[in-house]
C-alpha cells in the first residue's frame, strides 16, 4: 500500500487515513523481522523504532490538532498488543513513548505544546523516562537530585540506573527534586530536548530478557528555560495519578498480554496440525486443562485490563478513589503474574524441543525471558504493599 503524509501529519492511502489497527500490524512486521537478532545482541530496534516514526503512531495520544491521532488508553492498548507478539521490547519502548506524550500532551505550558507535540506526532521525537535513582529505585513520588533555578534557566544534572532506550532517544521526561523543595516527596517534571543535554550512557546492558530496550544507566546534564518543567514545581503528583501511572500500567499490561497471547495463538497452531497434536499429546486431557486454565488467565486479565480503560476514561472518574487504584494497581501485577505464569506453563506443555530451545519458531524462550522482567517493573511488592493500605481504606470493597 502506498501511504503519503497529509497536511495534518498524519498518515494517509488510498482509502484515506489508515486505521491504527493497520499501522500496528505494519510496524510489527518489521519488529518480526528483527526481534531475534536484536535480541541476540542485545542491540536497539531501529528499524522498529523508523517504523513506528513513519507510521504515524508515535503521535497515537496526541490531539489531531497538534497533529497527532488523537488516540484513547483503548488504542494503546491494542496497538501495544499486536507490537508485543513479535517483540515485547518494541512494545514497551513505545508504550513508554506514549505514556510521556500523554504527559506532555495533558499537563505542558501552552508554549511547550505548540513547540513539542507537532514534533513528537511527526514522529521526530522518540522520548525517553528519567524516573529511576540510585538508592530508592523506580519510586515515582520521591526524588533526590535537586533541580536548580536561577530564575532564568533550569539547572539538570541526573544520574539514572535505568533509562529505557535512552542512548537513541531525541528527548527526555526528567524526574527531579524541586527547588527549594521542603522532603523529597517535593518533585517536579521537567523535559529537556537532547540538544539541550550532556546524555551519555554510564553502563552497560547484558540483562536475561527485554534485551533490545537498552534500558542503559545514563548521566544527564544541562539547562533549560522554565517553561519546560511540567505542571510546576512540586506539580507531579497530580500529573502521576492522573496520568503517568495510568498509561504507565495500561501500556505494560496490554504488551505483557500480548507476548502472552501471541505464545498461546502459537501453540494452538501447532496441536491444529497432524504433527503438532501427536508432538503435544493435544488430545489428552491433562493437555486441554492445562490450556482451558492458560486461557482464562488470559481471559482474566483481558477483562481487567478492559474494565480499567472503561473506568479511567469514564466522564467525572475519581481516579484517586481508593477502589480505582487498587484496580490499577491490581492490573499490574496481574498481568505481570498471569502473563509471565501462561508462558511458563506453555513452555512445559510444549516441550523441550518445542518451547525450551532458543531457535524454536515460537521464540517461547524469548517471551519466558522477556516477561521474567514484568514484576521487577516498579516492583510488584511495593504495588501490593500500597493495595494492602488502599484495602483497608475500602471499607465497603467496591469491586469492578
Amino acid at each position: 500500500m502506498t501511504v503519503t503524509r497529509t497536511h495534518s501529519g498524519l498518515i494517509a492511502g488510498p482509502g484515506g487515513e489508515i486505521p491504527v489497527s493497520a499501522r500496528a500490524v505494519a510496524v510489527a512486521q518489521v519488529a518480526a523481522e528483527h526481534a531475534r537478532a536484536c535480541d541476540e545482541r542485545a542491540e536497539f530496534p531501529v528499524a522498529a523504532l523508523t517504523a513506528l516514526r513513519d507510521s504515524g503512531l508515535m503521535g497515537l495520544l496526541i490531539p489531531r490538532e497538534y497533529g497527532g491521532l488523537g488516540g484513547s488508553l483503548g488504542d494503546l492498548a491494542d496497538v501495544a498488543a499486536v507490537l508485543a507478539g513479535p517483540c515485547l521490547s518494541t512494545a514497551l519502548i513505545w508504550a513508554m513513548h506514549c505514556q510521556q506524550a500523554a504527559t506532555i500532551a495533558g499537563h505542558a505550558e501552552p508554549a511547550l505544546k505548540e513547540r513539542l507535540l507537532p514534533r513528537i506526532a511527526a514522529g521526530e521525537i522518540y522520548l525517553a523516562s528519567v524516573t529511576t535513582e540510585y538508592g530508592k529505585g523506580g519510586h515515582l513520588l520521591s526524588c533526590h537530585s535537586p533541580l536548580a533555578s536561577d530564575g532564568q534557566w533550569l539547572t539538570i544534572h541526573r544520574d539514572a540506573p535505568v533509562v529505557t532506550g535512552g542512548e537513541y532517544a531525541d528527548g527526555f521526561l526528567i524526574l527531579m527534586q524541586a527547588p527549594l523543595p521542603s522532603t523529597p516527596s517535593a518533585v517536579a517534571l521537567v523535559y529537556a530536548d537532547r540538544r539541550q543535554l550532556r546524555a551519555s550512557p554510564s553502563g552497560g546492558w547484558n540483562p536475561m530478557g527485554m534485551r533490545a530496550s537498552r534500558s542503559v544507566a545514563m548521566k544527564l546534564s544541562g539547562r533549560v528555560p522554565p517553561d519546560q518543567m511540567i505542571g510546576g514545581p512540586d506539580g507531579f503528583r497530580p500529573i502521576a495519578v492522573g496520568t503517568f501511572i495510568p498509561a504507565g500500567h495500561v501500556g505494560w499490561a496490554a504488551a505483557w498480554l500480548g507476548a502472552a497471547a501471541e505464545a498461546l495463538r502459537g501453540i494452538v497452531a501447532t496441536a491444529r496440525t497432524p504433527a503438532g497434536r501427536r508432538q503435544l499429546n493435544a488430545d489428552s486431557d491433562a493437555f486441554r486443562h492445562q490450556l482451558a486454565r492458560i486461557r482464562i488467565d488470559l481471559d482474566l486479565v483481558g477483562s481487567l485490563l478492559r474494565g480499567v480503560i472503561a473506568e479511567i476514561e469514564r466522564p467525572g472518574a475519581d481516579i484517586e478513589a481508593a477502589d480505582c487504584q487498587l484496580r490499577l494497581n491490581g492490573l499490574k501485577v496481574a498481568a505481570s503474574e498471569l502473563c509471565f505464569s501462561a508462558v511458563d506453563r506453555l513452555i512445559q506443555l510444549s516441550g523441550l524441543r518445542g518451547g525450551y530451545l532458543r531457535d524454536s519458531p515460537l521464540h517461547l524462550e524469548r517471551t519466558f525471558r522477556d516477561l521474567r522482567s514484568a514484576s521487577l517493573n516498579y516492583a510488584n511488592e511495593r504495588l501490593l504493599s500500597a493495595n494492602g493500605v488502599l484495602t483497608l481504606l475500602d471499607r465497603h470493597v467496591r469491586l469492578g
